[in-house]
């Protein structure tokens, strides 16, 4: 078991451990700031050996450059040049795949379903019989219509020939007036009677007509509902079946209210350029091309979006109704706009900002203006010229002023470190041990040749 004065001694000497520790990081990773007297490594001179860097040299930096990074460092930014090319402007949603018509087949007349004429599934076209109804009640009341046709023709006409009697006998004065009068009023009571009748025809036939259910539009018949044998009505709210549209189709979605205008003006100047794909979920390929046809007359206010309504042909029967898509719209274009990459583009209570990069490979912090963005693109409407350079990753801890180094740069391909003031041989040897050459602080950027043992004291 451990003694007491152990246990007593044990957070000491972890206290001192971790002392320890710290200190040796602080020799290893940080430049000696002392510029007289430094003892180098064994074989790198002696007392005295370190030697102040250049005038106007900042820690870690060459003579006269700007702010560097941690330890002496200075960072690794990736740029890119600023562009001029035409810019389309494209507006990404969710979809959905809505029939222009969509139809309820059900009887318009009374009767017992006698036939079914159509397939599930099966394409239609207009005026197609689709089933039929027993029909024998209406024909025999179109029998019936027909007979009372017959005889209120028969009266008009007899009506007819009296009235025309009477009026020979009032020429010679051998019968009253009223007599022709009351004839008269006969034949208009038998027109009356003969239009009403002929009517009763009409209805009769177009009644019959009715037990044959025909397809109102050009659609795809859905599933059947009702079976042959059942007895149907024309107030039913079951239908047969279902019929829809599908050539064309049309797809319906939302944007948000702040892109209205741009819709809008592309609508009233040129229609065909808007543009809809309809993609499929992962939007990596495109299932139909169709254009915008028409805009909802209001803004959704739980939403603050507004309805489009865009039509596609439809032809191979990509779409089906009721489909949720991806849609891709083609709101306008730009011919000539200046774009830059999106991730270059930074935010801070004054506004956006982008880092720029001189010759010199000093940043700067530059104020824009920003445009319309698509995908990783940006515009840039004001603040950049086009060929200007730009950083666009390794801006986390840029600053103005600062010099970087720039990734794909032949003198920048390996990280180096510059001894900062003071350092002398200590921090050459400190670079030959990290692998790279010693620079002579007499002349910046020549390598010194390695010191030799036992050599001369200056």
């Amino acid at each position: 078991m451990p003694s007491p004065i152990l246990k007593t001694l044990r957070p000491w000497l972890i206290l001192l451990l971790i002392l320890g520790a710290v200190g040796y990081s602080l020799w290893k990773f940080l430049p000696n700031s002392s510029s007289q007297n430094h003892q180098g490594p064994p074989g790198m001179g002696g007392p005295g050996a370190s030697r102040a860097g250049p005038p106007g040299a900042g820690r870690g930096g060459p003579p006269g450059g700007g702010r560097r990074g941690m330890f002496g460092e200075s960072m690794l930014v990736s740029v890119a040049t600023v562009k001029k090319a035409p810019l389309s402007v494209q507006l990404e949603a969710v979809g959905t795949v809505t029939s222009l018509n969509t139809v309820n087949v059900t009887a318009r007349v009374d009767g017992q379903l006698s036939k079914i004429l159509f397939t599930e599934g099966q394409e239609v076209k207009q005026g197609d019989v689709l089933a039929e109804i027993d029909a024998r009640p209406y024909q025999a009341a179109l029998k019936q219509a027909e007979g009372v046709v017959s005889q209120y023709t028969a009266q008009l006409k007899n009506a007819e020939i009296d009235l025309a009697r009477y009026q020979e006998l009032r020429e010679e004065d051998s019968i009253a007036i009223q007599t022709i009068d009351t004839q008269n009023a006969l034949v208009r009571q038998y027109k009356g009677n003969l239009e009403n009748a002929e009517g009763q025809v009409e209805a009769a036939r177009l009644n019959l007509d009715f037990t044959k259910i025909r397809a109102p539009i050009n659609g795809r018949i859905g599933l059947r509902q009702i079976d042959v044998g059942n007895q149907v009505t024309a107030n039913s709210t079951t239908p047969i079946t279902v019929l829809t549209q599908t050539r064309p189709i049309s797809v319906v979605f939302s944007l948000p209210e702040q892109q209205l205008n741009t819709v809008r003006q592309q609508l009233k100047r040129n229609p065909d350029k808007l543009v809809v794909d309809a993609l499929d979920r992962q939007r990596a390929s495109r299932i139909a091309r169709g254009k915008v046809i028409s805009l909802d007359n209001q803004i959704d206010t739980t939403t603050g979006t507004f309805k489009l309504r865009a039509s596609f042909a439809n032809a191979d029967d990509s779409l089906y109704p009721n489909q949720f898509v991806n849609v891709r719209l083609n709101a306008s274009e730009v011919e000539s706009a200046l774009l830059i990459p999106s991730g270059a583009l930074q935010r801070d209570d004054e506004g956006t900002y982008v880092y720029g990069i001189d010759g010199e490979k000093k940043v700067s912090k530059l104020r824009v203006v920003v445009g319309v963005s698509q995908a990783e693109q940006v515009e840039i409407r004001q603040g950049l010229v086009e060929g200007q350079r730009i950083v666009t990753e390794g801006v986390d801890r840029l600053a103005d002023g600062m010099t970087v180094r720039v990734a794909g740069d032949a003198e920048d391909t390996r990280p180096h470190r510059t001894p900062g003031a003071g350092e002398g041989r200590h921090g050459q040897w400190r670079q030959q041990k990290e692998g790279q050459p010693a620079v002579n602080p007499a002349q910046p950027g020549q390598p010194q040749p390695p010191a030799q043992a036992g050599g001369q004291r200056s």
